[in-house]
C-alpha cells in the first residue's frame, strides 16, 4: 500500500504545530486512490474519539479534510484506512512521519490548542540571560564583609572553597555555608556581564531566608540582609535598567521556612491569622510540606488570606513589580494551582509584567499532576517555562555512543517543539545547567570543547538561552550543592567566555535564531547539526563531537524539517567540508 504523511509538511498538515481555537486546520494524506474508506480519527484527551471522512483530491492526488476544533486542550490523532474490507492505521513515526501498523496501540500524533497567544516581549525573546545563585557570585564590599550574618552558619574561608552540607544522623542540614555574595557584587559585575553580551539576569531567590539557596522563605516583603537592603535592591535594578540589563525574579509561592514569621506564627496559636495558611495533621508538630521536607512548610493555596497577600492588589508581586521587575520565574509550578497561576499572570499583567516562566521539567504541553492535565499551553497562565527537555536534548546528542540516541533525542525535542505554540516555545527559558542539576562541564567530562559545542546548539535552539553563572568560566561541579560553588574569579576559562561572548554576539546579529524555522541535520552518532532558516536568512551549525576528523559527504546526510526545498541548499553548501574532532563550523547562507 501506497502511503506518506509528514506533520512538519505543509503540503500535508496546515497549519503547522499547535493551533489556536477556532482556526481550521487540513489534514492531506497520500496513499491508493481506490481505498474505501480513509479517516482521520481525532480524540480530546479523555473523550470519544470522533471519526472525520477524508476525501481524494484529484487535483492533488491526496486525501484531505479540514477541521475546526473550538475548544482548547490536548488532541490526539491517527489515520484510517479502509481497503478491500481490511483495516489499517497510521500512527506517528519518527520526524512526524506516518507509518503504518496493525497495532491496538497507537503512537498518536499531538496537536496542541490553545486560546489566546502568550504576549511576545521583544526584550525578552531577543535577551541573553544570566542566571545568578546570589551568594555565590560575587561579594562586592571592598575588604569582603559580610552583612546579616546569621546564627549557627559558616562562612567559607577562601572562594575556591568547595560547598558542603553540614547534617545531623537524619540527613537534615543543621549549618547553612555561605560566600557572602551580594547586590553590590552584582553591580560591580556589570561591566563584566555587558562584555559577555548579557542583557537579562535571573536571580534565584533574594527574600528573608535562613538557608544559602533561599527557598525557604522567611519574610516574603524583606529583602535578605545578606544582600543588602530595600534601598539597595531598588538602586540594583535601576542600575541594570541604565545598562540596559532586565531583571527576572525567582518567586517561590508553594511553600515557605520552618523559621518564617507566617509558619512560627501559626505554631504558636491556633488564633494567628496565619493558621489556616497550613495544613496541619497534627498540630502544632506534624504539617504538610514539600516533599516531606519538614524546614518547608507547605502553604495552603486556595486559602483567600494567602491568595490575596501573593497577588491582590497590595501583595508581594505588586510591591516588587512596582520597583521596576520586569519578569518572575515560579518555583514548582506543577504544584501551584491553575487558578494561582491564572491569578498570578493577571495581577503581573495589570503590573504591565509579561514575562512568567514556570518550572516546568517535562513537556508543558503533555504535562499531567495527579492525573489531571495542566494547560499550560493555554495562553492565560504560563507565558513560558524553563526549557528542561532542550538541556536533556543537548547532553543527549553530546554523549550518545549510537545514532539511534541520537535520533530519538533530535525527535524528542521536534515533537516539544511541534507542540508548543510559537509564542509559548520562543518564550521558554533554555539551559544547559541550573542550581537544580550537574553543571554541564561535569557531565561532558571536563571536555572544554564538547562544552562549547553544547553553547552552540543552545544559541541555535528556539527560545530564550539562559546562561548559569560560571558555566562560561568553566566551572565544574556535581550534584546539589556541588553545582553551586562560588563564581571562579581569576581562574576563568578564558577560551569558553570567548566562545560564549562570540555565540552571544552571533545570536545578536542574527535574529533568524530568535524566530526563524527549525531543521536538524544527522550524519552518525558525531556528526550532527542544526539549521535555522527564513525566506532571507540561513544559519547552519554542523559539529563533531566524535575523536576522529571528519569530511562531509552530502550524500550520507540525513535532513529532518519543515521545509524539503532547502534540502538540497544544504547539502551543497556542506559538501566536502572538513570538520576536525570536538569543532564546530557555523555557516551563514
Amino acid at each position: 500500500m501506497k502511503l506518506f504523511y509528514n506533520s512538519w509538511d505543509s503540503k500535508y498538515k496546515h497549519p503547522f504545530g499547535a493551533i489556536k481555537a477556532n482556526t481550521s486546520t487540513t489534514w492531506s494524506i497520500k496513499t491508493d486512490p481506490d481505498a474505501d474508506v480513509v479517516n482521520l480519527w481525532l480524540t480530546k484527551n479523555n473523550e470519544t474519539p470522533v471519526a472525520y471522512q477524508m476525501h481524494y483530491n484529484v487535483d492533488t492526488g491526496l486525501y484531505e479534510t479540514s477541521v475546526t476544533i473550538t475548544s482548547s486542550g490536548l488532541y490526539f490523532y491517527h489515520f484510517e484506512i479502509v481497503k478491500q474490507n481490511k483495516s489499517y492505521n497510521i500512527d506517528r513515526d519518527i520526524f512526524g512521519y506516518g507509518k503504518l501498523t496493525n497495532s491496538n496501540s497507537l503512537n498518536e500524533f499531538q496537536i496542541t490548542c490553545f486560546n489566546e497567544s502568550v504576549p511576545a516581549q521583544a526584550w525578552y525573546q531577543n535577551a541573553v540571560v544570566y542566571q545568578i545563585f546570589p551568594d555565590r557570585f560575587y561579594n562586592g564590599f571592598e575588604h569582603g564583609e559580610v552583612l546579616g550574618k546569621k546564627e549557627n552558619s559558616f562562612i567559607y574561608a577562601t572562594h575556591n572553597d568547595k560547598p558542603i552540607y553540614i547534617k545531623d544522623q537524619n540527613g537534615d542540614v543543621i549549618r547553612w555555608d555561605f560566600f557572602g555574595g551580594n547586590f553590590a557584587g552584582i553591580v560591580k559585575k556589570i561591566p563584566y556581564l555587558k562584555k559577555l553580551g548579557i542583557n537579562a539576569l535571573y536571580l534565584n531567590p533574594i527574600f528573608l531566608a535562613s538557608s544559602n539557596h533561599r527557598y525557604d522563605t522567611v519574610d516574603f516583603t524583606k529583602i535578605e540582609p545578606m544582600l543588602g537592603s530595600e534601598d539597595d535592591f531598588k538602586d540594583l535594578v535601576e542600575i541594570l535598567h541604565k545598562n540596559g540589563i532586565k531583571l527576572i525574579l525567582d518567586g517561590v509561592f508553594n511553600h515557605v521556612g520552618k523559621n518564617s514569621v507566617y509558619f512560627q506564627s501559626a505554631i504558636a496559636s491556633r488564633l494567628s491569622p496565619y493558621f489556616e495558611w497550613f495544613i496541619f495533621t497534627h498540630y502544632p508538630d506534624n504539617y504538610k510540606s514539600w516533599w516531606g521536607v519538614k524546614d518547608l512548610p507547605e502553604v495552603n493555596k486556595s486559602n483567600s488570606d494567602y491568595q490575596d497577600y501573593i497577588y491582590g492588589e497590595q501583595g508581594v508581586l505588586a510591591k516588587w513589580t512596582k520597583m521596576g521587575v520586569d519578569g518572575w520565574r515560579l518555583d514548582v509550578a506543577d504544584e501551584l494551582p491553575m487558578n494561582f497561576l491564572r491569578n498570578i499572570r493577571k495581577r503581573l499583567d495589570q503590573e504591565n509584567c509579561h514575562v512568567l516562566i514556570g518550572e516546568v521539567w517535562e513537556d508543558a504541553s503533555r504535562k499531567f499532576v495527579n492525573g489531571k492535565y495542566r494547560p499550560y499551553t493555554a495562553g492565560d497562565n504560563l507565558t513560558g517555562t524553563m526549557n528542561y527537555p532542550m538541556r536533556n536534548f543537548i547532553v543527549s546528542i553530546l554523549t550518545a555512543d549510537t545514532d539511534l540516541t541520537v535520533i530519538q533525542a533530535m525527535d524528542k525535542i521536534a515533537q516539544l517543539i511541534e507542540n508548543y505554540p510559537k509564542n509559548f516555545l520562543l518564550n521558554c527559558l533554555n539551559n544547559i545547567g541550573t542550581h537544580d542539576t550537574v553543571r554541564i562541564k561535569t557531565i561532558l567530562n571536563d571536555d572544554e570543547q564538547l562544552v562549547a559545542i553544547a553553547f552552540a546548539v543552545l544559541f541555535m535552539m528556539p527560545g530564550v538561552p539562559c546562561v548559569y553563572y560560571g558555566d562560561e568560566a568553566g566551572l565544574a561541579g556535581g550534584k546539589d550543592p556541588d553545582n553551586r560553588r562560588n563564581f571562579p574569579w581569576h581562574h576563568e576559562s578564558l577560551y569558553l567566555q570567548d566562545q560564549v561572548s562570540k555565540f552571544i554576539l552571533f545570536r545578536k546579529t542574527h535574529s533568524v535564531l530568535v524566530d526563524g524555522e527549525i531543521a536538524f541535520l544527522h550524519l552518525n552518532k558525531d556528526i550532527n547539526g542544526i539549521v535555522r532558516f527564513n525566506k532571507t536568512e540561513m544559519v547552519i551549525l554542523l559539529f563533531n563531537k566524535g575523536k576522529e576528523d571528519y569530511v562531509i559527504d552530502a550524500q550520507e546526510l540525513s535532513f529532518y524539517g519543515s521545509n524539503f526545498l532547502i534540502k538540497e541548499k544544504i547539502k551543497s553548501t556542506i559538501d566536502h567540508l572538513k570538520l576536525q574532532t570536538r569543532t564546530y563550523i557555523l555557516k551563514v547562507i
